[in-house]
């Protein structure tokens, strides 16, 4: 363990980017109990949600690319276009999958429920698709700035 933190500890990117990554789950799995009343722990780890935790990491680790290394650099230049897509691709395909698994959620509990047979494969499964795998503009757009935000906080080792 004291191996992996003194790691941690000596890279500066990586460290500033799983901080930030875990500031927001923490911030999602903490705002998901208020608005539910319920703690859901798989949150912590889950993606979707306010805010996003994948533009936390990659807008910090774009940021202190840009702090250690300069705008000018292949690292910045690298990390941003990462972010970009990550946060492109969270608004838009993986969005758009939560919104059908909704869908196909609902289309699934109205079948069951006209069902007569208890013993049909997806009663005993009970397995429902993921609904929150994607991000709102807004949730991308508060990652972000949480992650903008921790890695102007951190010291450029």
């Amino acid at each position: 363990m004291e191996r992996a933190m003194s790691f941690l500890n000596g890279n500066y990117l990586l460290f500033v980017a799983l901080i930030s990554w875990l500031a927001a789950q923490v911030c999602k799995t903490i705002l998901d109990f208020i608005l539910t009343g319920s703690l859901d722990l798989e949150r912590m780890f889950g993606a979707g949600g306010m805010p996003s935790a994948h533009s936390a990491l990659v807008c910090s680790l774009t940021i202190a690319c840009a702090r250690k290394f300069g705008v000018s650099s292949p690292f910045f230049a690298f990390a941003f276009v990462l972010a970009a897509i990550v946060m492109y691709d969270a608004m838009g395909v993986r969005r758009a999958a939560g919104e059908q698994a909704k869908v196909l959620n609902r289309i699934v509990d109205d079948w069951m429920s006209d069902e007569e047979d208890e013993e049909n494969a997806l009663r005993q499964n009970g397995k429902r698709l993921k609904e929150k795998v994607g991000h709102t503009p807004l949730e991308v757009l508060s990652g972000a700035l949480l992650g903008i935000l921790l890695a102007m906080i951190f010291p450029v080792t």
